[in-house]
């Protein structure tokens, strides 16, 4: 990685999509890293769910520090009360990590914790801090001095933890709003869109003009994908994504 910190080397990338794994096959997660690398993934989106905040249970630090790839580690916790359980993540490895604004009673102090944490890899990579809001999250939490704490906005466009979600329709009107918040705030702060992301709607989010786009069944296809397979979608959702950007 060299001395470029994480923010500005997800900057460069931008437009982009951050693959999610947990429907890669675990047993051969190595070989699903390098067809994606190979597919020119650049980032990889992990998803934490502790089975509080939201009804699933997934992954840990053990599991983001077993990841062996030079892509950015996106890691999406979506944890009741993340503040003390952010040294963990940040010691295996993450690059990026995004807390949920309803997930902490003082989620200001969540994000100034997050932003005072040194980079496994060293002080001069930074930690990229995210924030993501539910679908039925009211916008003006975008606002400072949240936005002052923040490198990236995540907007989700599914309730977290329930499988088989449609895109709420909703999501490309929030999108413009949430646009139109953070130039008034005057930050150059990045914007995803995560969940329920298809090879039928990735183009016409990505028209929406949002910078990330979280994707994981897309590529995998419910991890029933071969290689070969695996490799066209990513090639495919990323196509999409820089075609509209």
């Amino acid at each position: 990685m060299g001395g470029t910190s994480a923010l500005a080397r997800l900057r460069a990338l931008c437009p982009t999509v951050s693959v999610g794994v947990l429907p890669a096959d675990l047993m051969n997660l190595g070989a699903e890293l390098t067809v994606l690398e190979e597919a020119g993934v650049d980032v990889v989106h992990i998803d934490v769910m502790d089975g509080c905040f939201c009804p699933q249970m997934t992954v840990g630090p053990p599991y983001v520090k077993g990841l062996k790839t030079p892509m950015l580690k996106d890691v999406h916790l979506m944890v009741r009360e993340p503040l003390d359980k952010l040294a963990a993540y940040v010691a295996a490895g993450a690059d990026m990590i995004t807390v949920h604004v309803e997930a902490a009673v003082h989620i200001h102090r969540v994000l100034q914790r997050l932003g005072g944490m040194e980079h496994s890899a060293g002080p001069d990579q930074g930690i990229v801090r995210g924030l993501a809001l539910n679908p039925g999250t009211p916008l003006e939490w975008l606002t400072p001095p949240l936005l002052d704490e923040v490198d990236m906005v995540s907007l989700l466009a599914v309730d977290p933890g329930w499988s088989g979600q449609r895109f709420a329709p909703t999501t490309l009107a929030r999108v413009e709003r949430a646009k139109e918040l953070i130039a008034a705030a005057g930050r150059d702060i990045l914007l995803s869109v995560d969940g329920g992301i298809t090879r039928d709607n990735i183009a016409e989010v990505a028209s929406a003009g949002v910078d990330i786009i979280a994707a994981g069944s897309a590529v995998f296809d419910g991890g029933a994908a071969g290689a070969e397979t695996t490799a066209a979608n990513a090639r495919f959702v990323l196509d999409a994504v820089r075609g509209a950007g």
